[in-house]
């Protein structure tokens, strides 16, 4: 299965910001855009230069794409896909990213990043309306229930998993069991609902060019 194995505290030094790639790794001190709040590489210190309108575009994308843990290839169906939707084109884009099941795991704080997510789906941990789902990209659609499959009930990180959840908020569009460790897809997500800061017209500007 093909991922981006790239250094994750480099992707986020590239594109400027934290991309909250590492989990709770990225909210403490140890977090590579407190200690170097610069591009990577040989000329990084020296700042960032100059962007033109095409390189913004660029890195926007670049950007969306490291967040959801989606490659180019993939990125760009999701693109022609929200394409043939029919209205905003940028709203389709977010709506089909944001109904990812390893994204819905993250989003129901089953996991610290999408990365840990899409692990917990890829080793068969989750049911989908009581099928066995270990698809990460699999689209999930209003009323889809996640539940954790019986032989992972037990497991120690789900036992844990237990204790902690419900202190942090879940995504509003979501139905969250913190008893039973289920998740509910009660609404269709919104580009308002969409936590990080992604422009997402600037990203369909840049496969419309």
């Amino acid at each position: 299965m093909a991922r981006n194995t790239n250094p994750k505290c480099k992707i986020c030094r590239r594109a400027g910001e934290k991309l909250f790639l590492k989990g709770e790794r990225c909210d403490s001190s140890k977090c590579a855009m407190v200690k170097k709040n610069y591009p990577p590489g040989l000329h990084g210190p020296k700042g960032r230069g100059r962007v033109s309108g095409y390189g913004e575009r660029l890195r926007e994308k670049q950007k969306a794409k490291n967040i959801y843990g989606v490659l180019e290839r993939q990125f760009q169906n999701y693109f022609k896909k929200a394409s043939g939707l029919g209205g905003n084109v940028a709203d389709n884009m977010s709506q089909l990213l944001e109904l990812r099941l390893d994204n819905i795991v993250y989003r129901a704080n089953f996991a610290p990043s999408r990365a840990e997510a899409r692990q917990l789906v890829n080793h068969g941990h989750f049911k989908v309306n009581g099928k066995r789902a270990d698809i990460a990209s699999m689209e999930l659609k209003l009323n889809d229930e996640i539940t954790v499959a019986k032989k992972s009930a037990g497991n120690k990180y789900f036992e844990e998993l237990k204790k902690t959840l419900g202190k942090a908020d879940s995504a509003a569009w979501i139905d969250v069991n913190k008893d039973q460790i289920s998740v509910n897809v009660k609404a269709l997500p919104e580009a308002k609902d969409q936590k990080e800061q992604i422009q997402m017209n600037l990203i369909i500007e840049y496969y419309s060019r």
